[in-house]
């Protein structure tokens, strides 16, 4: 079927049908990465870009990996080794790379809104991998994957999400993709890193990590995000751990199959505690394993043809 959207910037893109198939091609696509040998010739002859103007670690590495494994040309581009050090505009570059016949460009970048700029710009097929606090979903789509490794499905599914929720990209994409499929979200952060409008997002909101935690079936922790803080927005970690931290005890107030998330990089010791990161259910290894799948999946389906006539 593919996506019928030519580009992927928001969860708001796809259907669920697409979100399905994306899980099914994940899942074979799992298989191959579990080899000695994982190339595949999938996506010989396409090019894949990765223009990566923030810092990343996870995101960066498993989508070159994905295109590399399946036969593809990568090509990393950081914004600190390229010509945006010496004053070009991004939709410069965009049409550079774009003249270089890129099939598909994934980029970060710290400005929201700012792949629909790129998007317009190129005949390529455009994934966002990140845009400052606005979205992030192909990391929604892999903790989509990795919960139902573990649930039948995320109807009826108690969902938090705590910590950060202000500035995570992170926390936006999910809670559209989970209410997509049925489940019940809840945001839990302290009242200064709440946006303002998250209900909006459809999400249920407290203030309290006791009430987001009793009876949930996923818990999605997220780290504060320091270098996008320009001023104090709680007393201290000290006080942020003790009040927002989750740890050995408090998470017996959730369901006894409940599994526990991160999407990277961890502050151990602040938003989680060293022993909970540690604890049997907790899935933030199968997180990272599962990034690749799925992002080997979205290049497949993205690079390989064309959108699709129908949903």
């Amino acid at each position: 079927m593919g996506i019928k959207s030519k580009d992927l910037l928001s969860i708001n893109d796809i259907s669920i049908a697409e979100i399905d198939e994306i899980m099914q091609n994940a899942r074979s696509m799992k298989q191959i990465i579990q080899r000695d040998i994982k190339k595949v010739p999938t996506l010989r002859g396409k090019s894949v870009i990765n223009l990566f103007y923030e810092n990343s670690t996870r995101t960066r590495t498993s989508f070159e990996l994905a295109g590399k494994y399946m036969g593809a040309d990568v090509v990393n581009i950081s914004a600190s080794s390229s010509s945006v050090k010496k004053g070009e505009s991004m939709r410069d570059t965009a049409r550079t790379l774009d003249n270089m016949a890129a099939d598909v460009i994934v980029m970060r970048h710290h400005e929201s809104g700012s792949h629909k700029i790129l998007a317009e710009s190129v005949n390529a097929r455009v994934i966002n991998a990140g845009d400052g606090k606005h979205e992030h979903p192909t990391q929604a789509l892999l903790d989509t994957f990795t919960i139902l490794e573990h649930k039948k499905s995320l109807q009826g599914l108690k969902v938090a999400i705590i910590g950060d929720i202000l500035h995570s990209r992170v926390a936006r994409s999910d809670v559209l993709i989970f209410n997509k499929l049925g489940a019940e979200v809840w945001f839990c952060a302290p009242p200064t890193l709440m946006p303002s409008k998250a209900a909006e997002l459809g999400a249920k909101i407290t203030y309290n990590i006791e009430e987001a935690l009793t009876d949930a079936d996923v818990v999605i922790m997220l780290r504060i995000q320091l270098e996008r803080q320009d001023s104090g927005f709680f007393p201290s970690i000290r006080e942020y751990t003790n009040f927002f931290g989750l740890n050995t005890r408090n998470i017996k107030l959730a369901k006894e199959d409940c599994i526990i998330m991160h999407p990277g990089p961890m502050n151990r010791g602040i938003e989680i505690s060293y022993e909970a990161a540690e604890l049997p259910n907790a899935v933030i290894s199968e997180q990272v394993n599962n990034g690749v799948a799925v992002r080997m999946a979205l290049l497949y389906i993205m690079g390989g043809g064309r959108p699709s006539e129908t949903v």
